[in-house]
């Protein structure tokens, strides 16, 4: 029997490669734009759960920092000195254009938007970096997961705090570092220089990565060129990476007389480490062993233990792999500057970090632990790739870990926020302030450097308080209460509180009654008889 030529005698259901090689082509051509719109609804869900349940807006920072924007747009004294010298200025410029909206202000939209910003852009980075160093689209698609599925990571990018920002600017530095110890070209240089300049204008963690990018540099062009070259390239990215340090420092002279009041003035992050010292609470201090200890279990806690230890694990086979040039590896100590800078900063004492059962009985600042997320997500990447037999177990174990950390809403800086020390429960304050005076004329004392959690939580206009920022308001009021304010809020008894140390010594004082006295601040009323005394209201008389 003669067989059918029309009948072939096997059916294939293979793809042709040409088939295979396209369909590649064309998922790597859409991967960014699928990621991209995958993290911005990400972002844009996330941030509406934590407005509807409140959580938004727990940290006492993240309140702050929304009190100092709305304060260059609305107030008794507004303006760009407003700006102050406690934070670095970035995050609050950035929320000028939209935090005069009430609804932007209480929401905090307004801050949240750059830190949803950053979360989407840290994302794409991660994924432009592990392409550079030729991670395949598996390996990508898995580092992009890892930091986009992170529930400290998605509870940070919804509120005011600045974490994610600088995430987004330090990564971008990093990732164009990379490109330009690659290719050698100017412009990359440039272009991570700009990106490392903004991180300096976020969080002082920035002016380390300055410090150890310069370093690479200088290493990287010394041993191939010499010395006449690396100065002239150094002096060229410390020109533009530095000067939003130089900025900080002539603004600081500018306002306050001294370029170095940031650092060492009444109101800087040395003056309450000072305070923390005195009472017993910097156990790190000159302790490098439990200094590590403390941000590794921050680090752990942030980014789940399994994926940092993997994460680990990658960065090890990242180092030892042959396939890599030298130059890859050189760039990439810049992801790390993070881990460095943190442990530096608690050994000396100049940042705090509670780990509840480690050091201190509560949270305090545990999302510092946050920073290394897109070096984790990075080497885990990297893992995925190379480890082609065990691939398939460690993408089951991160999905695992991600999926019960979701479930269980395990989050150490939702933890933080609501029941550690970052959190202030000012509600008693702030409602009775709201209850009682939102419909009654007069302004009310307070120090923003306490209580700022305060006067965001009443819900009143910024115009009704005098605080630090009003120059001569604040100056007339602390001496002379009786003639301008109508309430005070201050902690009786506590000189660190401002507006207790030098309100208490006036004669004024006397005709306060006190009204409510609360945990975290103490509420004075003037007393009726001394009412009609006020010299007049200036948010009515516009003085």
């Amino acid at each position: 029997m003669k067989k059918n030529k029309l009948i072939p005698e096997t059916i294939s259901f293979s793809l042709p490669k040409s088939w295979l090689k396209k369909a590649e082509l064309i998922v790597n051509k859409y991967a960014l734009v699928v990621i991209a719109l995958a993290l911005t609804i990400t972002a844009i869900v996330t941030f509406w759960t934590y407005y509807y349940n409140g959580l938004g807006i727990a940290y006492n920072d993240a309140r702050s920092h929304l009190d100092i924007g709305r304060r260059v747009v609305e107030g008794l004294k507004p303006g760009l000195a407003q700006l102050g010298s406690v934070w670095l200025p970035l995050p609050h410029l950035l929320m000028v254009p939209t935090v005069w909206s009430d609804f932007m202000w209480h929401s905090g939209l307004a801050g949240a938007l750059q830190s949803m910003i950053a979360y989407v852009a840290t994302g794409i980075i991660i994924y432009l970096f592990l392409q550079k160093i030729k991670v395949g689209l598996l390996g990508r698609l898995v580092a992009v997961f890892i930091w986009a599925a992170n529930l400290n990571v998605l509870y940070l990018q919804s509120t005011a705090m600045t974490e994610l920002l600088l995430l987004g600017t330090m990564t971008g530095g990093a990732y164009y570092l990379l490109r330009w110890f690659q290719t050698n070209r100017l412009l990359e240089l440039i272009k991570a220089s700009f990106w490392i300049m903004l991180s300096t204008l976020i969080r002082y963690d920035g002016w380390f990565l300055l410090f150890v990018s310069t370093i690479l540099i200088a290493f990287q062009v010394y041993r191939k060129k010499g010395y006449k070259t690396t100065e002239g390239i150094v002096i060229m990215f410390c020109t533009l990476a530095a000067f939003g340090i130089f900025l900080w420092l002539l603004w600081n002279q500018l306002i306050f007389k001294d370029a170095l009041y940031f650092a060492f003035g009444p109101f800087s992050a040395r003056a309450q480490q000072k305070q923390l010292e005195a009472a017993g609470n910097l156990p790190t201090q000159h302790n490098l062993l439990l200094s590590v200890k403390v941000y590794l279990y921050a680090l752990f806690y942030n980014s789940y233990t399994i994926p940092a230890l993997l994460g680990f694990v990658g960065a090890i086979w990242f180092w030892f792999d042959k396939k890599l040039k030298s130059e890859v590896k050189i760039a990439s100590i810049a992801l790390l500057a993070p881990l460095f800078f943190n442990i530096i900063a608690l050994f000396f004492g100049h940042s705090v970090l509670f780990i509840q059962g480690i050091s201190g009985n509560t949270w305090f600042n545990v999302r510092y632990g946050v920073m290394l997320m897109p070096s984790i997500a990075i080497y885990l990447g990297y893992l995925v790739d190379r480890a082609k037999q065990l691939k398939w177990v460690y993408i089951g174990l991160l999905l695992m870990v991600s999926f019960f950390a979701i479930v269980n809403h395990d989050a150490v800086t939702i933890d933080d926020a609501r029941v550690g020390s970052s959190q202030k429960n000012v509600s008693e304050v702030s409602g009775w302030l709201k209850s009682r005076t939102y419909d009654n004329p007069g302004l009310i004392l307070i120090s923003a450097a306490s209580h700022d959690a305060i006067i965001f939580s009443s819900g009143l206009p910024m115009r009704r308080f005098i605080h630090e920022g009003t120059g001569d308001y604040w100056l007339d009021a602390t001496a002379y209460p009786d003639r301008w304010v109508r309430w005070i809020i201050l902690r009786t008894y506590d000189d660190n509180d401002l507006t207790y140390k030098l309100v208490s010594k006036t004669s004024g004082f006397k005709k306060y009654k006190l009204m409510a006295k609360y945990p975290f601040a103490d509420i004075y009323e003037l007393k009726p008889e001394y009412v009609p005394r006020l010299l007049g209201n200036p948010e009515a008389n516009q003085l």
